[in-house]
């Protein structure tokens, strides 16, 4: 073992911390609830030819790092070679100290390939050689991995007009891991691009079997796929916004935004957050009726550079946080839901970290008593899911609200090897409570600590999903 870094106590800075990590944490099971991972992947039980197909393939988070140590597009979603890609990253590592992607990308090399040493132009070579041997052996497919990291779950993120043919069949094959479906409607939402919406209307009405003629034959077809996630297996709904949506609208009002966006009419910004507040309200209620969980994520803004965009599509890395006030609207969606008892249990995850404490505390506002956390102060998320941005979200939580029952981590991601995400968010989460009680502001009681984090890292979600 030639690299320091991925020790056994990485992380790790205290004898309470290491107990509670070695001793507690490390080998607990995974609730993933929340991914982007391609349920055909799973259904096919993929095997990778090579590292950047696992590694590279589709990760924005490392595009926008190649980008800004100045490599050339052809070399991230080009077309040049596996390898020279693979090269390219390989160069760029060592400019990211500092960055998580230098503790994730050596994480994921110790974890899945029990490769050590550090990542860079003069090993990158071997590294290839050894990795891509590790991904033709017979258990380095799709499934392998998911049993090697202790998957229990896996919640995918899906279009109410997918099939969920790859749920049906992963579920079907023997699989001991749960693939669930997450119904994600912000396509529905999407009205002011009205070419693309009614292309996506005809694709629902199609799916769902409902022709729609007006709002309420949308809303209807809409039901209908959220009947059929939940046949399937599907227990969660997510909904991503730059800002939540809440302005009231009457049916008329409706019907009017429909049948003008229907015609390829001009949908202006305020009926655009009207017809978005209604469809989320409906959703939520919903998953009321189904006990299901509603997740929001608000506050990235997407899409920023529209000439990459025209080149590579949405999605291809070029996003940041926005700071839109969320605030008043998010309590007034929550309060609508709550006012007719229709809440159901809710995640709310921000991406700006300035609403940190407005999400820690705006979820003391909707508890009711009826489960431990029924409202939930979500993850650290995207730009957050690092060291500083983790513990950020847990002392707010801790601070404003109670730390012993948060549903823990997610893994966000569209690769199979961001399990070790997991194990970075326990070994975070180990130390911030070692360093509290080394520092007498938590009490040194072996058995109550033991038990927050195997409620934290996965009791807690597995009581709060039913999974």
């Amino acid at each position: 073992m030639t690299n320091t870094l991925i020790h056994p106590d990485f992380l790790l800075e205290n004898k309470t911390a290491r107990r509670l990590y070695h001793e507690v944490a490390a080998e607990l099971p995974i609730i993933d609830y929340h991914c982007h991972l391609p349920p055909a992947d799973i259904a096919a039980d993929r095997r990778f030819a090579n590292l950047y197909d696992i590694w590279l393939e589709g990760d924005h988070y490392k595009w926008r790092a190649l980008r800004s140590n100045g490599i050339a597009e052809n070399l991230i979603t080009g077309n040049a070679a596996p390898k020279e890609k693979f090269m390219a990253w390989a160069r760029t590592l060592p400019m990211l100290w500092r960055n998580p992607l230098h503790h994730w990308t050596q994480l994921e090399l110790a974890r899945y390939f029990d490769i050590y040493e550090p990542l860079d132009e003069t090993t990158a070579g071997s590294i290839w050689e050894r990795a891509n041997a590790r991904l033709a052996e017979p258990d380095f497919t799709v499934r392998g991995i998911l049993k090697k990291m202790r998957v229990n779950v896996v919640c995918t993120t899906d279009d109410p007009t997918d099939s969920l043919e790859h749920h049906q069949a992963a579920n079907a094959s023997g699989l001991p891991v749960k693939i669930l479906p997450t119904f994600r409607p912000d396509r529905a939402m999407a009205i002011q691009d009205t070419k693309t919406w009614n292309e996506w209307v005809d694709a629902l009405a199609a799916r769902s079997g409902v022709s729609i003629r007006d709002f309420g034959d949308f809303l209807a077809a809409l039901r209908a796929r959220h009947d059929f996630f939940h046949k399937i297996g599907g227990r969660l709904s997510d909904h991503g916004f730059s800002c939540c949506p809440s302005a009231a609208a009457t049916n008329a009002e409706l019907q009017s935004i429909f049948a003008k966006a229907r015609q390829d009419g001009t949908v202006t910004d305020h009926e655009a957050e009207q017809f978005a507040t209604r469809i989320l309200l409906d959703v939520a209620r919903w998953n009321h009726e189904k006990g299901w969980i509603l997740q929001l994520h608000l506050g990235p803004m997407r899409n920023n550079n529209t000439r990459k965009m025209r080149q590579l599509g949405r999605d291809s890395g070029f996003d940041s946080i926005g700071d839109w006030p969320q605030a008043e609207k998010l309590s007034r969606l929550l309060d609508a839901l709550d006012a007719t008892d229709q809440l159901p249990r809710t995640i709310l995850y921000n991406n700006n970290p300035a609403d940190n404490y407005v999400f820690a505390s705006l979820i003391g506002n909707f508890q009711d008593g009826s489960i431990p956390g029924k409202v939930q102060f979500g993850a650290a998320w995207w730009f957050l899911d690092q060291k500083e941005g983790m513990e950020w979200q847990l002392n707010a939580l801790s601070n404003l609200g109670l730390l012993r029952h948060f549903v823990g981590m997610i893994t966000d991601s569209r690769s199979f090897l961001s399990y070790t995400r997991h194990e970075y968010f326990r070994r975070i989460l180990c130390n911030l409570l070692g360093r509290d009680v080394e520092a007498g502001l938590v009490p040194n009681d072996k058995k109550r600590l033991s038990e927050y984090v195997t409620a934290i890292c996965y009791e807690n979600a597995r009581a709060y999903f039913k999974f």
